[in-house]
């Protein structure tokens, strides 16, 4: 080695042997590739979209108070949702997936109509739109709160419609479902974990 040859830490990439060159102008750009799809892919198989996590678990509902639909005297309010484990599912007439997921949710309101109240926010939607919509399709919701702005249905972390809350008798939020309910999600997951906060709720007031 003469005193004008770069020494071997300082070579470039251009003047490393070829092999050398060609894994790292190639190789390492496929190999971060390789990781990045193999975390998308584990994602897609394990990871369920549909019950993301939420700040809110474990903590109370927002205070608020919702105005009522049309020609209904009642809306709906934070006190609304203490004394009794409650679903509160935000939804709109406007949203494809909510049509999808409606009829769900008459068959939960006929099956477990004395168990299980279903309150309805009806997220960025004209009222009278809300109101066509239950009528045509049904309505299986003890009460329904006006949410025109959205500002109720942001505070409980909604970010798309539909979105599905079960709340404790105290009032704080125990789950959270993002997209349609399926019977398979219901069988499975909601109405195991209704029963299960109604049973804690008795033994504690027993």
């Amino acid at each position: 080695m003469t005193g004008n040859d770069p020494a071997p830490e300082q070579a470039s990439a251009e003047e490393a042997p070829p092999r050398r060159r060609f894994l790292v102008t190639y190789g390492l750009p496929a190999l971060v590739f390789a990781i990045i799809a193999a975390a998308m892919g584990y994602g897609l198989l394990y990871l369920d979209p549909r019950s993301l996590p939420s700040a809110l678990i474990d903590k109370p509902v927002p205070d608020f108070s919702l105005p009522p639909l049309p020609d209904r005297r009642r809306g709906l309010d934070s006190d609304d949702l203490h004394g009794q484990v409650s679903i509160v599912n935000v939804f709109a007439s406007w949203c494809a997936p909510c049509k999808v997921e409606h009829p769900v949710l008459m068959q939960i309101a006929a099956d477990y109509e004395e168990d299980v109240k279903i309150f309805g926010i009806a997220y960025k939607d004209r009222p009278t739109d809300t109101v066509e919509w239950l009528e045509g399709l049904g309505d299986p919701y003890n009460a329904i709160g006006v949410d025109r702005t959205g500002r109720v249905s942001i505070d409980f972390g909604v970010y798309g419609v539909p979105e599905t809350y079960i709340v404790r008798p105290d009032g704080s939020i125990a789950y959270r479902h993002v997209g349609p309910i399926t019977l398979q999600d219901w069988n499975r997951v909601i109405a195991p974990m209704v029963k299960t906060l109604q049973r804690e709720a008795y033994r504690q007031g027993s």
